[in-house]
């Protein structure tokens, strides 16, 4: 996978190098290239943006700067230097990666040539692990990262031309530019590229994977400040500790965010058990 990044503060997006994303650009799993949207601007004072038509507070992110940017980079003409990763990873496996891992992906590539064009925006459409399965597949991801007020909408109505565009929200609330997501959707996305993680079932159990959080998790010490792991998780039957972890992700879903419950798949002993929790909620 390729991720190209356009942005007025290149440095912003230097996370990109470390920990499992860093681990991937070693493996070269991962290309990044980060591009700072100045380049493109036309006059002394490399200005990105003007007042909004219409009136009304704020600065609005010009068109004839970040048309040609994203006309660049969809090319592979525009000039940029890919990260390097920032730390060597130990080639040391963990416990439970010794023995090999089966790669697996979430989803087939995208039969489209054109390249996915991500912009994160507080009006879009909200970001879901589903869309971090699914575009873990892609061959070429780029994000356009806003400031101030946006983007000029005719540049994201125009890139359609160039890209398959989504505008992705992160949640409901607003920052203060789009590098920040663009951070949180890369690394929901790489990690689900086959191998990156290592041992598969790191993801498969995650929150969401199957609809439901995931149920909490404990190392050692057995005992820690007077709390005590719980005694399932040490007795060694597998099937008992499986179906343990089952209850605790529904327990957690039905008390955290009980409307994922409504589109989970359950089967007959989930349902016994999400009732008895309830009836035991309604006399507590």
């Amino acid at each position: 996978m390729r991720i190209d990044v356009v942005t007025i503060f290149p440095e912003y997006l230097d996370p990109l190098r470390h920990a499992l994303l860093g681990k991937a650009i070693e493996q070269g799993k991962l290309a990044v290239g980060v591009h700072d949207l100045r380049q493109w601007a036309m006059d002394v004072h490399k200005s990105v943006d003007d007042s909004p038509y219409g009136g009304g507070p704020g600065m609005v992110m010009k068109p004839e700067v970040w048309g040609p940017a994203l006309d660049d980079v969809s090319s592979g003409t525009a000039s940029a230097s890919d990260l390097d990763s920032a730390l060597p990873h130990l080639s040391k496996p963990r416990h439970d990666d010794i023995h090999g891992v089966e790669s697996h992906a979430y989803a087939e590539p995208s039969a489209e040539e054109k390249p996915l064009l991500i912009v994160p925006t507080p009006a879009g459409k909200p970001f879901t692990q589903e869309d971090a399965q699914a575009w873990s597949a892609e061959e070429h991801i780029v994000f356009a990262c806003g400031r101030y007020e946006g983007i000029d909408q005719r540049v994201v109505e125009d890139a359609a031309k160039r890209y398959r565009v989504r505008e992705v929200s992160i949640g409901d609330y607003v920052l203060i530019g789009g590098e920040v997501a663009a951070l949180v959707i890369a690394e929901a996305v790489v990690r689900l590229i086959p191998g990156v993680l290592g041992n598969r079932r790191s993801h498969e159990e995650d929150s969401f994977s199957d609809g439901l959080l995931e149920g909490p998790s404990y190392t050692k010490p057995r005992e820690w400040r007077g709390l005590s792991v719980p005694d399932v998780l040490t007795s060694g039957d597998h099937a008992k500790v499986d179906r343990w972890r089952r209850e605790q992700s529904l327990k957690r879903t039905l008390q955290r965010r009980p409307e994922l419950l409504e589109t989970a798949e359950l089967d007959a002993a989930d349902r016994a058990y999400l009732e008895a929790l309830k009836e035991e909620t309604s006399w507590t």
